[in-house]
């Protein structure tokens, strides 16, 4: 078939590397614009830009997917892998096979831009991706594959997303292949179960100590390694690494930071949590027993 390919970030990349080694053929690629990035605000590419550019396919750089609706007239299947956008309703009926979305859940559960956060917030024992025709609506349309997959109790966001990938890689080939021969059918979604991903901010990711011991593990590997989990201490504004739950210890108050028997250990709601790295600003991850040693006055986080 010929294929149209739209997404955005490092998680796009390896579905297009393996359409691209595929029968399939990848006309060209659709991207968000250069954005600015790191200290200096450079203006960089998207990565799927990057790749593309690399593996000399012509790309097309637009938040406006309406803007080029003529490039999509003669395509067969567009495939859609964390654009940024919604796509426009009068562009849905246009290539033939309509736009094929990889989302990283078991839709209906957790529609949105951020389905993986928010099935480690949640405490999900199980995940998947979903292949989905898209229609007018968010994450609503039907689907045409799934694979599930448990959900390990330390992985984080990054970590687990990078699974879900690998599956979803593999899941989209298989569903154009069975589109393509006639083999695979779209179902409608099941109106039970659903429930909403909405982007996670920075804000989300501020650890409230008064909150559960486990609450607080699953926030900061849901916000792992973005937007990242974080503390005030002081008017020092602190990155948290994921932590290690200490349920043998519960004599500390949210946010008081104590040193035993060379552990950093964090009061909770519950009970203790043992940092294992944190960040402070200007510098790099590192251990926290030397900075927690150091300091003389009673160290709270809040």
């Amino acid at each position: 078939m010929r294929i149209a390919f739209v997404g955005t970030p490092d998680s796009a990349i390896a579905p297009l590397a393996t359409l691209l080694a595929s029968h399939h053929m990848v006309e060209f690629v659709v991207t968000r614009p250069d954005a600015p990035t790191g200290r200096g605000r450079v203006m960089t590419p998207s990565p799927v830009a990057e790749f593309a550019a690399e593996h000399d396919i012509r790309v097309i750089k637009t938040s406006q997917l309406s803007d080029h609706a003529d490039e999509f007239a003669g395509i067969d299947a567009v495939v859609v892998v964390a654009f940024g956008a919604m796509v426009p309703s009068e562009l849905l009926d246009v290539p033939t096979h309509g736009w094929i979305n990889l989302h990283f859940s078991l839709l209906p559960m957790w529609r949105g831009a951020a389905p993986v956060q928010y099935a480690i917030l949640s405490g999900d024992d199980h995940t998947g991706v979903t292949a989905f025709r898209i229609d007018e609506g968010l994450d609503t349309g039907p689907v045409l594959g799934q694979v599930s997959t448990d959900l390990g109790s330390k992985e984080t966001s990054g970590e687990l997303l990078e699974r879900l990938t690998e599956y979803g890689t593999t899941l989209m080939l298989q569903v154009l292949d069975g589109v393509e021969s006639g083999q695979v059918f779209a179902a409608p979604q099941s109106t039970h179960n659903v429930s909403q991903a909405p982007k996670v901010t920075k804000d989300d990711a501020r650890i409230v100590w008064e909150h559960p011991a486990l609450a607080i593990s699953r926030r900061i590997r849901a916000v792992t390694p973005a937007p990242g989990a974080w503390t005030m201490c002081g008017e020092e504004r602190i990155k948290i690494a994921p932590v290690v739950l200490r349920a043998d210890v519960s004599d500390l108050t949210p946010g008081q930071v104590l040193v035993r028997d060379g552990k950093v250990l964090v009061g909770t709601g519950t009970h203790a949590v043992e940092l294992v790295q944190i960040q402070r600003p200007g510098k790099t991850m590192n251990e926290p027993l030397s900075w927690a040693s150091s300091v003389s006055a009673e160290l709270m986080f809040s």
